[in-house]
């Protein structure tokens, strides 16, 4: 083996090593990423109601896009903080249940 094909083995390596890891920090933020996803209540998943001010609210299949900032807390229903969106006035139209970063799951009164 010749000097110039040892050094070129050299630098293809060191780019395997600075590649790689690099590949499974992302992979694994992504698994964590995932996995602070689903962190609903099992009454919520499994679509029963949270009652407030004596009516029955409902989840939705519905996850809206909301900034902390556009929605304003009202109450906790077993241990779930639930808000109204900051536009909205009595009587509400929906309740939401804080989903992810950004990511919020509506109720409505069926």
């Amino acid at each position: 083996m010749d000097k110039q094909s040892v050094r070129m083995g050299l630098l293809l390596s060191s780019l395997v090593f600075l590649v790689l890891p690099g590949c499974q920090t992302t992979s694994g933020q992504a698994a964590l990423e995932q996995a602070k996803l689903v962190t609903e209540p099992q009454w919520i998943r499994e679509g029963r109601p949270l009652e407030f001010e004596g009516e029955y609210w409902f989840p939705l299949d519905v996850i809206e896009n909301l900034l902390d900032s556009e929605v304003y807390f009202v109450g906790r229903y077993e241990d779930e903080e639930f808000y109204v969106d900051r536009a909205d006035v009595r009587p509400y139209n929906r309740l939401y249940t804080r989903f992810g970063k950004n990511k919020y799951r509506a109720f409505e009164k069926k």
